[in-house]
């Protein structure tokens, strides 16, 4: 009798350590394929022509596990530019298929540290995988050059170990790095780039004491996109954005930051109550967006550096207020890897890449 329980004991251990080995081949097969799979994206390809909007980051400075830094990709053809590169830019893009090498410039609304701190892993992967012979544009107000300066002399030494272990040909030297190109608008705005059919418009916002703060406009093979950039509400943007097919605007809703105020304040933390107080000054709510959104006569408004992170599913309504009744047309709370495609033929659809 104890033999035979001896073989079946030896038998189970036998069947659940097949398996675990089953397991394991599967795991490696199916990381196999996704490894294949994830080498060759490429979402640029498989878009219509037209324009795009990514979201390559909706949050703030606030901690979020769901959203990384400000940044949005703007597609208009076969052409990549980012607007604002916040911590996990970079991550997001190449989850979305969005390769750092195929990015044409960067374009930065302000120099605030949410909105640049994710520069320096984005000019590193797009040198890299680019093997890029030419430093990546960095496109913004005045000031940008002070901004470029600080990434390339951060990065300059480990650029040095780059080109030392994979060799100059992989990894050209004169490729490391930001080159600025700084504009100064006249008259509140400015076209900052056209060409290849694209035409890129800066303009004033007012984002004050920060100054200075910009927002842009994109027009390609008549569809239009506006970003706002961080602004308190401004005239500036329904104007820029008048009959555009999307507005990307950031908002803050009070009614929750005033929350987390009380809370500090309670906690005895008189600073940071203060510092949260601060804020609301120079954002946007929901239904300030919506109004505005309504006023320009878009067809979509897409809400982004969302401010406090909505970190229950039930607070979207709160967060909103009653900016759907105050916009006619389509509004949503843009998470990361959100897309929005305008094909040059007409539409509009929206999808998101690289799951969740």
């Amino acid at each position: 009798m104890k033999r035979w329980l001896g073989f079946g004991a030896l038998a189970l251990l036998l069947a659940g350590l097949g398996g675990f080995l089953a397991r394991d081949r599967i795991a490696l097969t199916i990381y196999q394929r996704g490894a294949a799979q994830a080498m060759a994206a490429d979402t640029l390809a498989s878009l219509p022509d037209g324009l795009h909007a990514a979201f390559c980051g909706t949050g703030s400075p606030m901690p979020d596990p769901e959203r990384a830094g400000p940044c949005l990709a703007i597609i208009a053809g076969k052409r990549l530019i980012v607007v604002d590169a916040g911590e996990g830019a970079a991550r997001n893009l190449q989850l979305m298929g969005l390769p750092a090498a195929r990015i044409d410039r960067v374009l930065l609304t302000h120099f605030h540290s949410d909105h640049i701190d994710g520069l320096g892993p984005l000019g590193m992967q797009r040198w890299v995988n680019a093997h890029a012979t030419q430093p990546l544009i960095l496109q913004g107000p005045v000031g940008v050059g002070e901004v470029a300066a600080g990434f390339n002399g951060a990065y300059r030494q480990d650029s040095t170990y780059r080109t030392a272990h994979h060799g100059a040909a992989l990894v050209p030297p004169s490729g490391f790095g930001f080159s600025p190109r700084a504009f100064a608008l006249q008259g509140g705005r400015g076209v900052v780039l056209n060409e290849g059919g694209l035409k890129i418009t800066a303009f004033d916002v007012d984002h004050s004491p920060v100054h200075p703060a910009v927002g842009y406009r994109f027009d390609y093979k008549g569809r239009c996109i506006t970003v706002s950039g961080d602004t308190a509400p401004s005239e500036a943007v329904a104007q820029m954005a008048k009959d555009c097919d999307l507005l990307v605007h950031e908002a803050l809703q009070p009614r929750l930051t005033r929350v987390l105020v009380q809370a500090a304040k309670d906690a005895g933390n008189t600073g940071l109550a203060q510092l949260l107080s601060d804020i609301e000054t120079y954002h946007t709510t929901p239904e300030q967006a919506a109004d505005i959104a309504q006023k320009a006569g878009v067809k979509a408004l897409a809400l982004t550096h969302i401010v406090p992170p909505l970190r229950l599913r039930g607070l979207e309504g709160e967060f909103l207020g009653d900016a759907r009744g105050r916009f006619h047309g389509e509004l949503w709370i843009a998470s990361d890897r959100d897309l929005l495609s305008l094909p040059a033929t007409g539409g509009m659809t929206r999808s998101t890449l690289g799951g969740r």
